[in-house]
């Protein structure tokens, strides 16, 4: 059984498309596969935004469990307190996610924005959970200038606590790349210490689960068998 969390430099880079990516290929390849969303904000209310889980479900197939969810596009601590609902716990987490291991051979779970984003109570954050469950991480980055400095801090601020980083994505690949989206793909391995698994193409989100999927083999089938070891 392995579990896998999937956290970003920063919000909006394609951490949910990257972890449809990875359920749809591990899925494609045999493996049964689960994703936990723990804490959800900008849905709901005057929100209409699509729910990270039900992008999953779309794009994937798989069903994903959520366990918060506030209304306000915030840090899910702040929208906690400002919604008047309870926060996250951490153990309701590890409960879930350890639950969801003995179940399947893959857990995914996807963060909020960054490494230091609070999810809820006492400020816990997505290297609490990993640290928790003895997970690794994948990290999601930017193509564009900014994306060497978020990233080497995203990927030292897990080496500071013990936590692995099983390699980098880049979630939106443009079609046209500028020169600091190229130069970027070359160093972000050299100023992380950290392998590049793949580049999502723009627009990836909007695909039919087929060309999805078809999509998601390519980039991530190497990387699933690596982890998960051959097919079942």
């Amino acid at each position: 059984m392995t579990v896998l969390l999937v956290t970003g430099t920063s919000t909006g880079v394609g951490k949910t498309v990257v972890t449809a990516g990875i359920a749809a290929a591990a899925r494609a390849g045999g493996w049964t596969v689960a994703v936990c969303k723990p804490a959800q904000t900008g849905v709901g209310g005057d929100y209409p935004d699509e729910a990270d889980i039900d992008v999953v479900h779309r794009l994937s197939g798989i069903r994903g469990v959520e366990l918060a969810r506030y209304p306000e596009p915030l840090a899910p601590d702040v929208a906690a307190r400002r919604s008047g609902r309870p926060m996250l716990e951490l153990d309701a987490v590890v409960d879930t996610v350890r639950t969801l291991d003995a179940a399947h051979d893959l857990v995914l779970v996807e963060g909020a924005g960054g490494v230091a984003v609070r999810l809820g109570a006492g400020g816990f954050t997505v290297l609490d959970i990993a640290g928790a469950v003895s997970a690794p991480i994948v990290v999601v980055a930017g193509a564009e200038l900014g994306t060497l400095n978020h990233s080497a801090l995203t990927t030292a601020a897990a080496q500071a606590v013990g936590v692995d980083c099983a390699g980098l994505v880049i979630g939106s690949w443009p079609a046209e790349p500028s020169l600091a989206a190229r130069v970027n793909r070359d160093e972000l391995p050299l100023v992380t210490g950290v392998g590049l698994i793949a580049r999502i193409p723009e627009g990836a989100g909007r695909l039919a689960s087929r060309a999805f999927e078809a999509l998601a083999v390519g980039a991530f089938g190497e990387f699933t068998e690596s982890l998960l070891g051959y097919p079942p």
